[in-house]
């Protein structure tokens, strides 16, 4: 059959075809803790099932560093002793808990799996917590066992963790060969059992434990599966799931963040691809090079490392003709700094996508392709498969197209709740399962923008003001590298828009030409009056999300 001229009109039969009665990827409605919505009919109901079905990968590389290269075979292996190690000597069983607290690693991801087979949760703690945050992770989580590498495991015994410590150093090579050989651990679990638990940001108070269950961490693999299978169908190239993928992608955030876990190191056992790791610090150059040697095809980016990529005077120098896809995510980032990075970066002209989503939802929201994000600037696009959205007003009332108001989203991916938090899970899942994400935007031509958070509005004189507007405005100018914007207190008008402003090196934009520049583009209410004009960097968590309670006027 003839595939129809109309782009839009080929994917709307490729999706139908796909989703549709009998489809691979058929969607039914069913009842998900006691609220019926779509889902995928042919799924799986145990993400430790994923390990034993990926030994048909064999020999293929899984997990790849600058110096490592580990087969599906023999990642395996791995999982099969330590998660033997973790049932015979330290008593996991399926509900515990096993932390992980490290630096991307291989040893990371084994940890992982050892945890999955055994119907254990896996606690993804942030591994750049101070001891201080640590210690409140470890006392919300009450593990049975932490897994660390040497680092963390100081911070362990400086804050005086009294549960066993396993070292990826010295403890789990040992492991390794004592049960070498010993046959995978298998658990039964109910698809809403809880599988893992990740720490939201924390960019304003406590963080807190995102609960996943079974069901969340499956649907992801069936979205990524699905959407290479319509990349596959709207190419002319059909995928084949018994035929392992050829895609590559490079893992550049940490482990502990659903961008790498959820959507990019878990789902490769259902597809048979690459994970190349980049460890340490991001390194433009010691990126590229990895890109290059690895023929990586898929890189998921935060924008403050494209923005080095950006700032970088020779890409040229690296073949990295590989890259086919290039995604931002974890963080906004303006119209303009998407131009810049089109213009500048010669893999992001026709590869560029950005996508919107949070812990909370285990992975995107809604999903903008390059042609949609040039046609419609500053668009994060429509709703990924199985994802109902709503913008609501604050009584939770529906509100139409146009409108701003808070986005609400209902799907498998939704999140059990907050570990041990039925304040916070209430706040957050309205009822019928609807997460309240606490962001605010509008849906222009069937798609999201957003405007801002809640949590970061400023009240100014009785008009409500988005930092992420002004933000996004300032942005635009030439001498400007990156900016805040905060609502500090002020007497009379309760609080008034306050700016920090980073400058590029060597640019020596003022306050009055940075202000004038805000004026011809905001109204007047927007418009910052307080200013901090400087050329240090803002502070960001580890995902590359900025965090405003440290920033300072």
């Amino acid at each position: 059959m003839t595939a129809p001229t109309d782009p839009q009109l080929h994917l709307d039969q490729v999706m139908s075809r796909l989703t549709g009665p009998g489809g691979r990827f058929e969607l039914v409605e069913e009842a998900v803790l006691g609220t019926r919505m779509p889902v995928m009919k042919n799924r799986g109901r145990s993400v430790g099932e994923l390990l034993t079905t990926s030994l048909r990968w064999g020999d293929r590389d899984y997990l790849v560093t600058a110096d490592r290269r580990l087969s599906y075979t023999e990642h395996a292996a791995a999982v099969a002793a330590l998660a033997t190690a973790l049932r015979e000597d330290h008593g996991v069983r399926k509900g515990d808990r096993v932390a992980i607290l490290a630096a991307n690693t291989p040893e990371w991801v084994i940890a992982f799996w050892a945890t999955q087979v055994l119907g254990a949760i896996s606690v993804g703690l942030n591994g750049w917590w101070v001891p201080r945050e640590v210690e409140y992770g470890l006392a919300h989580s009450r593990p049975s066992v932490v897994i660390a590498d040497a680092k963390r495991a100081e911070t362990l015994t400086a804050v005086g963790a009294d549960l066993p410590v396993l070292t990826m150093e010295d403890d789990l090579p040992a492991i390794f060969a004592r049960y070498a050989g010993s046959p995978m651990p298998h658990t039964d679990v109910d698809e809403d059992d809880p599988a893992a638990i990740l720490y939201t940001s924390g960019t304003s108070g406590r963080p807190k434990g995102a609960l996943h269950s079974q069901r969340n961490i499956l649907a992801v693999v069936d979205y990524h599966r699905f959407s290479d299978a319509v990349v596959g169908e709207f190419s002319g190239r059909p995928v084949d799931p018994a035929v392992p993928s050829p895609l590559r992608y490079l893992l550049t955030s940490p482990l502990f963040h659903i961008a790498s876990l959820h959507n990019l190191v878990i789902p490769r056992l259902a597809t048979g691809g690459a994970v190349v790791m980049h460890q340490g610090g991001f390194d433009v150059d010691a990126v590229l090079r990895l890109v290059e040697r690895e023929r990586v095809t898929n890189w998921g980016a935060v924008p403050t490392m494209a923005s080095r990529l950006v700032e970088h005077d020779d890409l040229d120098r690296y073949d990295l003709s590989s890259l086919t896809s290039f995604s931002l995510a974890s963080a906004p980032s303006s119209v303009a700094f998407k131009e810049r990075l089109r213009e500048k970066v010669p893999f992001a002209r026709n590869a560029l996508v950005d996508s919107y989503g949070l812990t909370e939802c285990s992975t995107a929201i809604a999903v903008a392709t390059a042609p949609e994000l040039e046609q419609f600037p500053g668009t994060l696009g429509r709703p990924i498969i199985t994802v109902s959205m709503e913008i609501r007003d604050p009584y939770g009332e529906w509100l139409p197209d146009g409108v701003e108001g808070e986005v609400c989203v209902r799907s498998p991916f939704v999140m059990l709740g907050y570990w041990e938090d039925e304040a916070a899970t209430a706040a957050a899942i309205a009822p019928g399962r609807w997460l309240r994400t606490g962001d605010y935007g509008l849906v222009e031509n069937g798609r999201l923008r957003l405007t801002g958070r809640r949590s970061d509005l400023i009240l100014r004189g009785g008009e409500n003001v988005y930092p992420t507007e002004i933000e996004q405005c300032l942005d635009e100018h030439p001498d400007v590298l990156e900016c805040a914007v905060i609502g500090t207190p002020h007497e009379d008008l309760g609080q008034e828009v306050s700016a920090v402003v980073v400058l590029r090196p060597g640019a020596g934009a003022t306050e009055a030409e940075l202000r004038a520049y805000a004026s011809e583009r905001l109204s007047y209410f927007k418009v910052p009056t307080r200013w901090r004009i400087t050329t240090d960097l803002l502070p960001r968590n580890a995902t590359g999300k900025m965090i405003r309670r440290d920033i300072a006027v």
